[in-house]
């Protein structure tokens, strides 16, 4: 950190001087306060059209909220990180949710996939875990992430409890990225306006006990992530064809 720096007050009042003497002398223009402009009047919400009735229901469901218990896995320890994936997910297929959103099913063909998974691994759809202590209770919960048709993705969160363990996210998306930043879990998906994309940030809810969207807005792409024209110097990769080599020939 910076020292503090001190403004020592000059004043032609003397040691005997009365305290008034030295309030009226002041600091004078070598530091004192200065006024920073008029204050703006606070303005405070006003709502408009009050007759109208309030909504009672979501116009749709985006899945918050929904857990399930995932049968037949047991958690040895707590410790999610002696799980295997692909059973959880094979498991979790079987899962009956607290409430029907449709946000945990998969597509028919995800499922078959899934299905496979061990008769032919290079077509399972079930990425690399993660693990985090997004609930804040000390131990690490299970991040899984699960391909699906036009480039979208379905992400999953576990958590161990006594008994097994349990679903408390299930959402997917059309994702840019997906992130861990402290116990939230952060998706960014595209935008249909230019230069714009989605983020929206998971966190855990003691109440409801599930990661809720606490945060969902659209912001403008950092400069640095924009994507840039290529260049009209580039060399031709693999994907381009040279001159003088048709399409039909690649």
């Amino acid at each position: 950190m910076r020292p503090l720096r001190r403004v020592r007050c000059r004043t032609a009042a003397a040691l005997g001087a009365v305290v008034g003497t030295v309030l009226l002398t002041g600091c004078g223009n070598g530091g004192g306060l200065r006024s920073a402009g008029p204050t703006p009047v606070a303005v405070g919400p006003a709502r408009l059209w009050p007759e109208l009735a309030p909504a009672s229901a979501a116009p749709y469901d985006y899945g918050e909220g929904e857990t399930a218990h995932i049968p037949g896995i047991q958690v040895p320890d707590g410790d999610v990180h002696r799980l295997d994936p692909v059973a959880v997910v094979q498991a979790g297929l079987r899962a009956r949710p607290n409430r029907s959103s449709g946000t945990a099913d998969l597509p028919a063909d995800t499922v078959r996939k899934i299905n496979a998974c061990r008769s032919a691994p290079a077509a399972c759809p079930v990425l690399r875990p993660y693990f985090r202590d997004l609930t804040g209770d000390g131990r690490d919960d299970l991040v899984l992430g699960i391909r699906l048709a036009d480039h979208q993705l379905s992400v999953r969160v576990y958590m161990p409890e006594t008994g097994g363990l349990t679903r408390i996210l299930s959402t997917s998306d059309a994702v840019i990225s997906v992130e861990l930043a402290g116990r939230d879990l952060i998706m960014r998906a595209p935008s249909a306006i230019t230069g714009y994309e989605y983020r929206t940030a998971w966190s855990w809810d003691a109440r409801q006990r599930a990661m809720l969207p606490t945060q969902d807005e659209i912001q403008r792409i950092p400069p640095s992530r924009r994507p840039h024209p290529p260049s009209p110097t580039a060399r031709p990769t693999a994907s381009t064809p040279s001159p003088g080599v048709s399409a039909e020939r690649r």
